[in-house]
């Protein structure tokens, strides 16, 4: 766990201007997923029908079921800072999904945006969640 948690670059030694732009991307992108995600949760904890698609053949509850872990509690990890690694394989996961199965056929157009997240979510694992997080504050006191 402490080798999850545990930064590859020590976010102690980041200039300050790094570290708030590494918690400005992590909220910003945490907060316009999460704004995905809560419409999925209403749609999976609602009484209604689910009307979801199955783009990878595992029901249509299952991979809303997914698209909530990973869109709306997944954002809320990334946002807080905590598990952020652990965190980005789901969404990072979800956006491949739409990319080349949900979006495959679509033109470059479409499928921009779900590239920018992953882009993003690739950058948030590979830094880790910077100075100003939950990860930071149990790796320094691990």
């Amino acid at each position: 766990m402490k080798k999850l948690i545990k930064m590859s670059f020590d976010p102690g030694n980041y200039p300050v201007i790094i570290s708030i732009s590494l918690l400005f991307i992590r909220i910003v992108t945490g907060s316009f997923m999460l704004t995905h995600g809560y419409g999925k949760f209403l749609m999976l904890t609602g009484d209604g029908p689910i009307q979801f698609a199955d783009p990878i053949g595992i029901g249509v509850t299952a991979s809303l079921a997914l698209a909530v872990l990973a869109e709306f509690f997944c954002s809320i990890l990334l946002i807080l800072g905590l598990a952020t690694r652990l965190a980005v394989i789901p969404l990072l996961t979800t956006m491949l999904v739409a990319i080349l199965i949900v979006l495959a056929s679509e033109p470059f157009m479409q499928k921009e945006l779900a590239l920018l997240y992953a882009t993003i979510f690739v950058f948030i694992g590979v830094t880790g969640a910077g100075k100003y997080s939950v990860d930071r504050y149990i790796a320094r006191s691990l």
